[in-house]
């Protein structure tokens, strides 16, 4: 499972196998999904059920919920696994009957980190109370730590590649302004750089657009 997370070429692919590979693997587990949350607002990623987004937008719109708890929580506690979600109300007065509409029994979340980042959290449901064990939770956690390389990895080298492509755009948009304007290199990377702020447009997008047209605006 390690190396097949590292060997997915693109972070959506990685992602998407880090959720299948917990339905799969994880006793109990009948969807799972990434939590990316900023603020208040809920990014779902690689859900492998309509119900992992459904509670994720629940949570985001009560404000309440066990993996909003998980974010906003000691730093330390990146744990949690709820065995019966109807014994919870107290907890989240909202969210929890809620939740049971939705046909969530139990769930439990693992926060995805390496000693770099926090990248989210992988929360795994069950339609049943009391779906998870601690065998469960030990194999969602040895799935989590995985998945937390892989993901990071996986963003590292995506980043890397956008940066590769980027330069790339810029120097040829430069290579046609130096052509058709015998600019120097610097000027015509200063003629680049004041169009993009001038029209509030992405250096990368005004290169792109050069690039493909042969000429500014």
């Amino acid at each position: 499972m390690a190396r097949d997370l590292l060997a997915q070429d693109t972070v959506n692919t990685t992602l998407e196998r880090i959720t299948r590979s917990a339905v799969e693997l994880v006793q109990g587990c009948d969807a799972a999904g990434i939590l990316i949350l900023q603020g208040g607002a809920v990014q779902t990623l690689a859900p492998t059920d309509q119900m992992v987004i459904d509670s994720d937008q629940l949570q985001e719109r009560l404000a309440e919920g066990p993996c909003f708890d998980a974010a906003y929580g000691p730093t330390d506690d990146r744990v949690f696994r709820i065995a019966d979600l109807t014994d919870e109300q107290p907890r989240w007065p909202s969210y929890a009957p809620e939740a049971r509409k939705l046909k969530v029994g139990s769930m439990m979340g693992f926060l995805l980190y390496t000693e770099d980042e926090d990248l989210g959290a992988l929360n795994l449901y069950s339609h049943l109370p009391g779906a998870f064990t601690e065998a469960s939770e030990t194999a969602g956690w040895v799935l989590a730590s995985h998945a937390a390389v892989a993901f990071s990895g996986a963003r590292t080298h995506a980043q890397m590649q956008h940066a590769l492509d980027t330069r790339h755009v810029i120097g040829e948009a430069m290579g046609i302004l130096m052509g058709s304007r015998r600019l120097t290199e610097e000027q015509a990377f200063d003629v680049l750089r004041r169009y993009s702020q001038d029209h509030n447009i992405k250096l990368r997008e005004v290169a792109r657009q050069l690039s493909e047209r042969g000429r500014l605006g």
